[in-house]
């Protein structure tokens, strides 16, 4: 697709970015595997809501900076477990930083349906 942005002509490719975002699809749904396998929703909430009795701060909407994320995960403040390189590898990292990233908000009772009727 040709786009002109202020008298320049811009080439923009659609299919780079479905690419890039199937990609980025494959290593949040990784990122979801670990987040559940060390427990970081015991503390952040399943959606990161954050944990009951403060016991974790809510990490989304509005996640840190992938550099914040990192310092945090390799030197954390407060009680919050270290995850070193043997533990998380970087890769490993980035996946978990992109389902933080793409979480999403649990919707409301009124819209699931279950609910929703239970409520009539």
């Amino acid at each position: 697709m040709k786009m002109t942005l202020m008298g320049v002509s811009v080439l923009v490719s659609l299919s780079i970015s479905a690419v890039t975002n199937a990609a980025d699809l494959d290593a949040a749904k990784r990122g979801e595997k670990l987040y559940m396998q060390h427990q970081c929703y015991s503390c952040h909430g399943t959606n990161g809501q954050g944990g009951e009795r403060n016991a974790g701060p809510q990490i989304f909407p509005n996640p840190t900076p992938f550099v914040a994320f990192e310092l945090q995960m390799r030197t954390p403040r407060n009680l919050m477990p270290r995850y070193a390189v043997q533990n998380i590898n970087e890769a490993q990292l980035k996946d978990l930083y992109a389902f933080v990233e793409n979480m999403q908000v649990s919707p409301t009772a009124a819209k699931i349906p279950l609910l929703s009727n239970a409520m009539r």
